[in-house]
């Protein structure tokens, strides 16, 4: 049996007066969502831990059966394993978005859009005008990139940017963890004995991130592509903001956690996505035109997991479109993005499996609720439905948040998920 997990970030929402009191799931034209819902089994599954935040590399890590307690060290990391950067013991990786501010609030997390190019060009003109030998931007995906800081401590308090749309951004500045604010953390090398160094504090760190935010929008204000941007009353790309810092962490593989998978590919336009694949010991495969927005190269991303498929036991094909259009509070975009799932990857991926002898195992899921009215993530449970040719189906009729929560799975929690999919 193989498997395939197809995941619409930020996919599941609230109900919406607008669509009559429906979900966006329930609203939107669904009809292969809909139908592995009723020839499969469905329910609810808590992807987020007691003591953590809704965040994509929460949920996404403990989706693939992983424990947060054990193997979390927050965004930056598995950002970095995605482009190839390989983290020595003395980093501390934090993702590092560039935003837009105006009137002293963070008015979008994503720099009015930010490109890829344009990003790439941002981010080599702060390392030239920032980096040194401790400090270094590297470029990752439109407006999510890398910071790297050399005995930097993570026990920092930072704020997602997509979290605080609309709210003052100088109370969000970086702030050191309770506790930590004097502490010099022993640096672990990688056969697990200190290294005989030590990590800067908390307030230290704290600071010298603030430094580089205050440092970046006096920069980047005086850069051409946003003198440009604000010549023509558009949204620009006018600071920097580092968050979810960690270090190099230590998982073991899905090979080593489940035996029946000998091989296996991550499909995203997202670092963090493709950084948790490369710890877990999937093969990154990068799709031309896969860009985390509703433009996507959706038949891309779906030949390709088609072809992985052929070849190896398990796919994680990771669609971001969903969970951006959550965060633009756009409700006609999220609704198309649902949509574009179900046509668009599931009913191609659905009809080639049919026509195989070797059967295939498929997971349709969200990763946690983004919904368009509150334009961020919350932490409560998600629909999931499990099916493959044969399974013994439940009474659901129809994929949504309600519908689910009648699945014969009932309410499962974390590794769970992949422990129940995986038996089949």
């Amino acid at each position: 049996m193989k498997h395939i997990i197809i995941l619409g970030d930020g996919m599941s929402d609230h109900p919406v007066e607008k669509l009559g009191g429906k979900t966006l799931l329930q609203y939107a034209k669904t009809p292969y969502m809909d139908l592995l819902a009723k020839e499969g089994k469905t329910g609810r599954l808590i992807t987020v831990p007691e003591g953590f935040m809704p965040g994509s590399e929460v949920a996404n890590t403990a989706i693939m059966g992983y424990d947060l307690n054990k193997v979390y060290e927050g965004r930056g990391p598995l950002e970095a394993a995605s482009i190839g950067y390989e983290m020595a013991p003395e980093d501390m990786a934090i993702r590092c978005n560039v935003i837009y501010l105006e009137d002293g609030k963070i008015i979008t997390h994503n720099g009015g859009n930010l490109s890829t190019e344009d990003g790439d060009i941002l981010m080599k003109y702060l390392n030239e005008k920032l980096g040194n030998e401790h400090v270094k931007f590297i470029t990752g995906i439109q407006y999510r990139h890398l910071l790297i800081i050399k005995y930097a401590s993570k026990h920092i308090v930072c704020a997602p940017p997509h979290d605080h749309p609309n709210e003052e951004w100088k109370p969000l500045l970086v702030k050191s963890e309770p506790g930590w604010e004097d502490v010099h953390e022993p640096i672990i090398g990688l056969d697990g004995k200190p290294t005989g160094e030590v990590r800067l504090s908390g307030k230290e760190t704290a600071d010298l991130i603030n430094d580089l935010i205050l440092k970046s929008q006096q920069l980047l204000s005086e850069h051409p592509y946003n003198k440009n941007k604000a010549a023509s009353g558009k949204r620009q790309a006018n600071s920097i903001w580092p968050w979810s810092g960690g270090y190099r962490p230590s998982m073991k593989t899905l090979m080593q956690m489940y035996p029946t998978i000998k091989s296996g590919s991550v499909i995203s336009a997202v670092d963090l996505i493709r950084g948790i694949g490369h710890y877990a010991g999937l093969d990154i495969i990068k799709v031309p035109g896969a860009t985390g927005l509703a433009d996507t190269n959706y038949e891309g991303k779906t030949k390709a997991a088609i072809d992985a498929l052929k070849k190896q036991d398990f796919v994680y094909l990771h669609l971001e479109a969903t969970d951006e259009a959550g965060h633009d509070g756009d409700l006609e975009l999220k609704i198309n993005a649902i949509q574009y799932l179900d046509h668009r990857v599931i009913e191609p991926i659905y009809n080639e499996i049919m026509t195989w002898n070797e059967p295939v195992c498929i997971a349709v899921l969200p990763d946690h609720p983004t919904p368009v009215e509150i334009r961020t993530h919350v932490k409560e449970p998600v629909p999931f439905l499990i099916w493959y040719k044969g399974i013994q189906a439940d009474m659901v009729q129809q994929y949504d948040e309600v519908s689910c929560t009648t699945g014969e799975y009932g309410l499962i929690e974390l590794q769970q998920f992949m422990d129940t999919f995986m038996k089949y």
